[in-house]
């Protein structure tokens, strides 16, 4: 898999497709092949005249994985972003950025807004200003020595993801300590690109979609039917929405 440096750090990622660039930005705990790659996006992005990029955070997958909470800022992880366009000589992407990778594409398109042709926040609504109030629970689960005695939903759900992934724990809870900063009001009000935000009906983590919306400028929501946080991620009515909000903000030749 290719890599890059980032603030010293080894990162994976990987190139799918040709066409006007998609960088996907996975969530806690997962990858770029678990978020994007196993439940069909880069696929559906590719069939669709894109070309998609998917990054191993800092922290997950191939990538390096530091014990330090001081190398998990948002900030800091969208820059890690930047740098992988730098690195492909991308001038500007649609980011597509799903719970913990949504908010890093917030931060990005905040930051960094002349990259960023628009963005997809997939499983995160109101919260990305409220914050996350179990991250506690799960940073205790992560560090817990087994399941056995971990009774906080949210905390067992990511500890066995956690495992799944074959992840490492004790850079998971370092990133939850300090990546599920919440982004100022304020700050959302200035991020002017256009942006979907698309959160499951049943889903308890992410906040409202609609709140959120409003406050951007360029904002629209949508919920993703019957899906909770863990199974919206796939789901084909999120990524019919994805396709179309792309068409609009960054058309293909297909689409012009």
């Amino acid at each position: 898999m290719p890599t890059f440096l980032s603030d010293g750090l080894t990162l994976n990622y990987e190139i799918a497709g040709e066409g006007p660039a998609v960088l996907c930005i996975h969530g806690f705990a997962s990858s770029g092949k678990v978020n994007w790659v196993d439940v069909g996006w880069v696929e559906t992005l590719v069939a669709a005249g894109y070309c998609a990029i998917t990054l191993d955070n800092r922290g997950h997958g191939g990538s390096d994985k530091p014990h330090d909470p001081e190398c998990y800022h948002p900030q800091d992880m969208a820059r890690d972003a930047v740098g992988l366009l730098d690195h492909l000589g991308i001038e500007k992407a649609a980011i597509l950025g799903y719970s913990m990778g949504a908010r890093i594409a917030a931060f990005m398109a905040f930051a960094h807004e002349e990259r960023v042709a628009c963005i997809i926040l997939g499983g995160m609504g109101m919260n990305l200003v409220n914050g996350l109030s179990d991250g506690n629970d799960i940073i205790a689960g992560l560090r817990a020595p087994s399941l056995e005695g971990l009774t906080h939903p949210t905390a067992r759900q990511f500890r066995i993801f956690a495992d799944h992934t074959k992840s490492d724990r004790e850079a998971l809870a370092a990133c939850m300590e300090t990546s599920r900063a919440p982004m100022a009001r304020a700050d959302v009000r200035r991020i002017a690109v256009p942006a979907l935000v698309a959160v499951g009906e049943a889903d308890t983590m992410a906040g409202a979609p609609e709140p959120l919306a409003e406050l951007l400028p360029q904002g629209e929501a949508f919920v993703i039917p019957k899906r909770d946080h863990m199974r919206a991620t796939g789901d084909k009515a999120f990524k019919a929405a994805g396709v179309a909000f792309l068409g609009r903000t960054l058309p293909t030749n297909r689409h012009s």
